[in-house]
């Protein structure tokens, strides 16, 4: 009786014990099957927005650098978005927040546009705009203005040539690099370096022909690589890369339509491009930069509508500095956006 009392205990252990490893085995096949829950990417963040100026009828087509402790933004203001007026107006601050004028350009035989304001090797702030000529042998002329303060500039110095559009002047190891695009026919877009930011010389008279390829980014990385996020209308914009002496450019079709490309390398490597797009509505957008595949990706729409884009970057005090114009609020107006990055 003992004995049999035993070995049926006995089997019921057994059942116990394959019933027991059989639930610990399944919690095991759970536990590794299971798949935790995906964490969102982290958002940028406007942390902060203001409208810096709406006083002429249309203000346009900014620029912004930091310089001496200050900023500095420069814009076109004007009757409309075309017209004879066309003069550059360039704001000062030292906190970003409340600006004042430093200094009005005017240059009476030319519409004054699309203003790009940087920095020399030398300490200077360089101003270059195109002229749309009133009368004159040309359409357009590219001319540039310098200042050791913000507020008291050089007589203009004409650079490039007639009819190009030397549109963004960048500086690397004490040479200023630009990209420009006829204004009329032919179109093509024709490379230029210069040892002063006076006197440009002709890298590539043809970088590209045939294509109507305009507004231009061009921003060096630390090996000297030259990247160029450039326009193309009404196709979609290119990527190129350039080597030195950045005579010759491959480029990758970025697949997305944009309009007022610049770009920004920040201190980890990332790059950032402020563009216009197109796609369902237009607006002004900050898209991360992938130079191995050629690619933009959108990670913030600025608020903004219609008449909108042209923005400076600058990255500092752990905030990149957005200036931009917009019309979504009725009259086309500069507005300044800090934004908190991932």
């Amino acid at each position: 009786m003992n004995a049999g009392r035993s070995t049926r205990s006995a089997g019921s252990s057994g059942v116990k014990t394959r019933v027991n490893c059989f639930v610990a085995l399944l919690a095991l096949q759970i536990s590794f099957s299971a798949k935790p829950a995906k964490k969102a990417e982290p958002a940028a963040e406007i942390v902060s927005l203001r409208k810096v100026w709406d006083l002429a009828p249309h203000n346009a087509f900014t620029d912004l650098v930091r310089f001496q402790e200050r900023w500095f933004l420069a814009f076109r203001e004007g009757g409309k978005h075309a017209s004879s007026d066309g003069s550059i107006r360039i704001l000062t601050s030292a906190d970003a927040d409340t600006w004042q004028t430093a200094s009005v350009i005017r240059y009476p035989v030319a519409d004054l546009r699309d203003p790009k304001i940087v920095v020399t090797p030398e300490r200077k702030l360089m101003l270059t705009t195109a002229g749309a000529m009133h009368q004159s042998d040309a359409k357009h002329k590219t001319f540039a203005w310098f200042s050791i303060n913000g507020r008291d500039w050089t007589d203009p110095v004409m650079i490039g040539d007639p009819n190009i559009w030397l549109w963004r002047v960048q500086w690397h190891r004490n040479k200023a690099y630009g990209l420009g695009y006829s204004t009329v026919e032919p179109h093509l877009l024709r490379s230029y370096v210069s040892a002063n930011g006076e006197k440009f010389q002709t890298l590539n008279p043809a970088v590209i022909e045939g294509d109507y390829a305009n507004e231009s980014s061009i921003l060096f990385l630390p090996d000297d690589t030259a990247l160029c996020l450039l326009r193309r209308d009404p196709k979609t914009a290119l990527l190129g890369r350039s080597r030195p002496p950045y005579r010759g450019w491959e480029w990758k079709d970025t697949g997305v339509r944009v309009g007022g490309p610049h770009m920004l390398r920040l201190d980890d490597g990332r790059i950032v491009a402020s563009v216009r797009l197109y796609d369902d509505r237009v607006r002004t957008s900050l898209c991360w930069v992938n130079p191995e595949d050629g690619t933009l990706t959108e990670f913030l729409a600025l608020p903004s509508g219609g008449d909108t884009s042209y923005a400076g970057l600058a990255f500092h005090d752990e905030l990149l500095h957005v200036s931009y114009y917009s019309s979504h609020e009725g009259r086309t107006s500069i507005y300044l956006a800090k934004v908190k990055l991932p």
